[in-house]
């Protein structure tokens, strides 16, 4: 069985000098088949898994820690805000810049991670 490689259309801009007239794909492909390639790869890919694990660590925490407020703070799961429950608020109100600060950060560093990869790779 051959190995397909899928990859974006061909555009219609000229192909750059530096290149020796290879494709950026061509010398993205041999580099991945390389040692050094392959090694940046499986490097991008770690640091990706990486990143995922620290984002959704941190989430967790700051999840589990809106109970544990409300349980060790006296009197705080009483109180109320607009005549909703601080609780109800909390969980409902609070939860959404935690979920939106997890994303961003993830999406901005991801973004990094991968540019990283392809300033290593040569594909610019």
């Amino acid at each position: 069985m051959t190995r397909v490689r899928v990859t974006a259309p061909r555009s219609l801009r000229p192909t750059a000098v530096l290149t020796g007239g290879r494709s950026a794909a061509a010398l993205r492909e041999a580099a991945e088949e390389s040692d050094a390639g392959q090694l940046f790869v499986r490097s991008l890919i770690r640091s990706q898994l990486r990143l995922a694990l620290v984002v959704a660590l941190g989430f967790l925490l700051i999840l589990l820690a809106f109970p544990l407020m409300l349980g060790l703070v006296p009197g705080l799961a009483d109180s109320t805000i607009a005549g909703l429950p601080f609780d109800w608020v909390l969980l409902g109100a609070g939860i959404y810049p935690v979920i939106g600060l997890s994303a961003w950060l993830y999406v901005r560093t991801a973004a990094r991670n991968e540019a990283r990869y392809r300033d290593l790779a040569g594909d610019k």
